[in-house]
């Protein structure tokens, strides 16, 4: 279990490390200066791009060192509001998915080493009384909620995994919208 920790503290560092020099990379550029110059870089870059962001999404849900709100934002940033939204919902199901896969198969080993045990102790007393399904829905349709989390859990709770897909198709875009409207505002 520590060595997994270890291994996820070190993961968290790379990533870290890899986004601020995107960023220093970025204001060098003067991508950050102005939304229409980023959206057309990362257009430039074309599909190469476009798998990056949606692997970059499915990862950080499956081991979640980046929150979740600030990739989305990224990808409303980088590619515009339409196709932000797009690859942030195809990317964040996928990676709910795999999630979802991961903890029917390995159980609470895994969501344990993911995630601290105390918050994990907290959604699983929702399944204990049954109102874990509407907890669920309700973190996957109101952003800021721990989703990542939820979906580990929801993969040793009683939701099968049509509901579960169901339940990701119909409140991952809420929360996306969210975060597109936003953008909008900026």
């Amino acid at each position: 279990m520590k060595n997994s920790k270890l291994l996820i503290k070190i993961v968290t560092i790379i990533i870290t490390i890899f986004l601020v020099c995107f960023i220093v990379y970025a204001v060098k550029l003067g991508l950050l200066e102005d939304k229409e110059i980023l959206v057309s870089y990362m257009k430039s870059l074309g599909f190469i791009a476009s798998l990056f962001f949606l692997f970059l999404q499915a990862f950080q849900v499956v081991f979640p060192v980046i929150p979740g709100g600030a990739s989305c934002l990224a990808g409303v940033l980088a590619f515009g509001p339409l196709e932000g939204f797009i690859y942030n919902y195809l990317g964040l199901s996928i990676g709910s998915v795999i999630s979802y896969s991961l903890s029917k198969k390995y159980g609470l080993n895994i969501i344990y080493k993911l995630f601290d045990k105390s918050l994990v102790d907290k959604y699983l007393n929702y399944i204990r009384n049954n109102t874990f399904k509407k907890i669920f829905f309700l973190g996957i349709l109101i952003p800021g909620a721990p989703d990542d989390l939820l979906c580990y859990v929801a993969g040793i709770s009683n939701i099968n995994i049509k509901e579960f897909i169901l339940y990701i198709l119909v409140g991952k875009p809420l929360t996306l919208i969210f975060y597109s409207v936003f953008y909008a505002i900026l």
